[in-house]
């Protein structure tokens, strides 16, 4: 053992990998396999939702949603020591979107904006959740850069509480599993291009159904405060972008072939309401209705990414 020798770790200057916060961090951020890796810091699983989401006259990094209750995650980042600047933006983003988890990402953080951290996470309730991160990267002698989250600020007993609730499901968890089960055998039964696919349903609002393609699925989700249910196209990458403004120059003919109008924001979505995910008696006209429309989300909206960008 004392003659084996040991690599020592060394630390890489940030600016190295990414140049600029909006054009390299929060693209890298963005990718599943990164976000990921925040979620596991976080104790979170998050679901991306949007990149340089507009607020107002601002602009918020990344939105997710929690993938565990569908509430917001705001996350802001910054590739230097945090300062008052990007206070006031965590803070205006995170009252403009109405996120109920707000995550800061620094080089460091200096006392002081730790320390409001803690305040906010001390002052309000259960709801909200407040998280300071310092990112680092680090290398042993040439292999590949690692980055490390490490988290300064979390709201009081959260380690512990996160812990707790991966030992035992929820109702709510339980009751999303079951429902998109129960989604996942109607799809089979239909057999339309829409298939189970060795997909396994989780406690979760959303069930994810991949196209093949970076930056593209198909999403069912459900909001059980609204009472509503929806299927969308969901896309996040830059390429993604150019299939959302392909789709969008042919909207008049898309939702003449759907029969219904769509929400067309960086996503296109078809709600049904009321709907209650709680009310099982209920699942099957639901389930039918999730069937259809991903099914014909597939055959109208995919069919024609496909045509268009091969």
């Amino acid at each position: 053992m004392n003659d084996q020798s040991f690599g020592r770790l060394s630390s890489v200057d940030l600016r190295e990998c990414w140049e600029d916060e909006a054009k390299d961090f929060t693209p890298w951020l963005a990718q599943d396999h990164n976000l990921l890796l925040l979620g596991k810091t976080l104790g979170i699983e998050l679901e991306l939702e949007a990149q340089e989401k507009a607020v107002g006259r601002f602009k918020a990094d990344i939105l997710c949603k929690d993938a565990n209750d569908g509430s917001w995650v705001l996350v802001e980042n910054q590739l230097s020591r945090s300062d008052h600047k990007h206070l006031g933006q965590v803070l205006t983003n995170a009252s403009g979107l109405g996120a109920e988890t707000i995550v800061w990402i620094a080089s460091d953080f200096t006392e002081e904006h730790r320390s409001i951290l803690d305040w906010l996470n001390k002052i309000t309730d259960g709801t909200f959740r407040f998280f300071g991160l310092a990112v680092e990267l680090w290398r042993i002698g040439e292999s590949p850069i690692a980055p490390k989250f490490n988290i300064v600020s979390e709201p009081n007993n959260w380690s512990r509480s996160i812990a707790r609730a991966m030992r035992t499901p929820t109702e709510t968890t339980q009751l999303q599993q079951d429902y998109w089960t129960a989604l996942l055998s109607k799809l089979d039964e239909q057999g339309g291009p829409v298939t189970a696919g060795g997909l396994k349903a989780k406690g979760r609002p959303t069930m994810d159904f991949g196209l093949g393609k970076t930056g593209i699925r198909l999403r069912a989700a459900m909001d059980t405060r609204k009472q509503e249910i929806c299927c969308e196209l969901v896309l996040w990458t830059d390429e993604a972008k150019d299939y959302f403004a392909a789709l969008y120059e042919q909207k008049h003919e898309i939702e003449d072939e759907f029969k219904s109008p769509l929400e067309w924001e960086e996503r296109i979505s078809l709600w049904l309401s009321p709907a209650d995910p709680e009310e099982k008696d209920d699942w099957p006209r639901q389930h039918l209705w999730l069937t259809e429309k991903l099914n014909d989300m597939h055959r109208v909206l995919v069919k024609r990414i496909i045509m268009s960008f091969g």
